[in-house]
């Protein structure tokens, strides 16, 4: 790397073990970062108040005590004297919830004793890089330039603000923890990521957690060798080792089970692991990249999702909108998945007319451009048009099953929310109530269907 000490100012290390500023301050060295060390609350911050600091490496306790309230208190003071120095706390793993309680006051993230000198010199690295670049906005062609957002598509403020996101992000080894609804494109961002990295020549390795059994997560994400149990008739290299020198991308991260978050945890934390039935310790160097359509902060009030993995994958979160609130991007959408669909069947060119826009504009897409998606796909196969008309996008079934009932204008006169729930119906009845086809069909998740059959007096039935 180029010589960061003509650019970077000092790292405050604090900590009253000078064996420990010693040894931080040497490993910083050693990265070619400047550092000056400050042994307590009061010296850390006057070293603050008489220059300039671009980071904070702190400790949280300063006495025999380790309740952490002085660790807190420089915290606050840093955090209201000096807002944009990013903090990194430095605790005991039995101090977790300590870190946790700095990570709410406003530190970025925090590592613990002993700590991996890889691990930590990442983190330092791109804390610095984050702070550096925050605030500064570009717009969606001149991030098309540079980048390679081709798979997202639209320029509503809500993405170019979110992808501004990714292209601050994109360059570092920060975790990251993507939130939205189902269908949104949590998966092209994590994709996103990636590409634009420095590892894209590594792997990209896709693990959605909700579909792997708590049983088998050890032997799923670490592997196993041969005989460490019944079935393991040979070696089998986890996920975590597949992804070394890459991206792993943790799809679902909501749905992993209790017991499984603790041994996520302890990877995340150190990046090692052992396989299943192996007393060899392994090491990988992957970049985290995680995803949920479920509030993670409600679940750690209700106890169902751990706070320290929480905090410990969202360095970054990145927020994806849903669909109905960036309208303008529907057509866009639309036309790129239609030259898209068109390429793929071999069926020549096809065009969407002006009134079949606005009416796929005026939707909710409770399913998100996955849904939208996949509308546009079975319109072009089921239509055989060249240019598909807005009758040509809804389930023909559903049509003559309204015209029966409303002979007069037929869709025109019902509400979209009674479209929605006609069109539910219509699915359960041809899969025969499988809730999970029905959901494919829709474009929704088994969880999302669920709440609209409840919403329109279904779930019963």
């Amino acid at each position: 790397m180029s010589d960061p000490t003509t650019t970077v100012a000092p790292i405050l290390v604090v900590d009253d073990d000078t064996s420990v500023t010693a040894s931080l301050s040497l490993l910083l060295k050693q990265a070619g970062l400047p550092s000056v060390v400050a042994h307590g609350p009061k010296e850390a911050l006057e070293v603050l108040a008489s220059g300039r600091v671009s980071l904070v490496l702190q400790d949280m306790n300063f006495s025999r005590q380790t309740t952490g309230e002085e660790g807190l208190g420089l915290l606050d003071d840093i955090r209201r004297t000096s807002p944009r120095v990013p903090v990194i706390l430095i605790t005991a793993w039995g101090s977790i919830q300590l870190a946790v309680k700095g990570i709410q006051a406003g530190a970025v993230d925090f590592v613990t004793k002993p700590w991996n000198n890889q691990h930590l010199l990442q983190l330092v690295q791109t804390s610095l890089s984050l702070a550096e670049n925050e605030g500064i906005e570009e717009s969606r062609e001149n991030l098309d330039e540079k980048f390679d957002f081709s798979d997202i598509v639209g320029d509503h403020p809500s993405i170019v603000r979110l992808l501004n996101r990714v292209a601050r992000v994109c360059a570092t080894d920060a975790p990251v923890l993507v939130l939205g609804e189902s269908g949104t494109g949590k998966e092209l961002i994590a994709d996103a990521l990636h590409r634009n990295s420095r590892r894209r020549i590594g792997p990209f390795i896709k693990v959605n957690l909700g579909g792997v059994p708590a049983p088998l997560f050890e032997s799923e994400m670490f592997g196993h060798v041969r005989g460490a149990f019944t079935d393991a008739h040979a070696d089998r290299r986890g996920r975590f080792a597949a992804a070394d020198g890459g991206t792993i991308f943790l799809d679902e991260i909501g749905d992993l089970e209790r017991a499984s978050q603790v041994k996520l945890l302890r990877v995340l934390q150190d990046r090692s692991f052992q396989a299943v039935g192996s007393s060899t310790t392994e090491r990988t160097d992957v970049r985290i990249v995680s995803a949920t359509h479920r509030d993670l902060f409600e679940m750690v009030q209700e106890e169902s999702f751990r706070e320290d993995l929480l905090y410990r994958i969202n360095l970054i979160t990145l927020r994806l909108p849903p669909l109905r609130e960036r309208r303008s991007d529907i057509s866009k959408i639309a036309y790129h998945h239609l030259r898209r669909v068109s390429e793929l069947y071999d069926v020549g060119a096809i065009v969407i007319d002006e009134l079949a826009y606005r009416w796929l504009e005026s939707l909710e897409w409770p399913g998100n451009v996955r849904q939208l998606r996949q509308t546009i796909e079975r319109a072009v196969l089921m239509s055989g048009r060249r240019q598909l008309r807005r009758e040509d996008f809804v389930d023909p079934d559903v049509v003559e099953e309204v015209a029966d009932d409303r002979p007069i204008g037929g869709w025109d006169h019902l509400t979209l929310e009674e479209v929605e729930k006609l069109m539910i119906e219509k699915s359960l009845e041809r899969h025969s109530h499988n809730i999970s086809r029905a959901a494919v069909d829709l474009g929704l998740s088994r969880a999302a269907l669920y709440r609209r059959l409840e919403k329109h007096g279904l779930a019963d039935d």
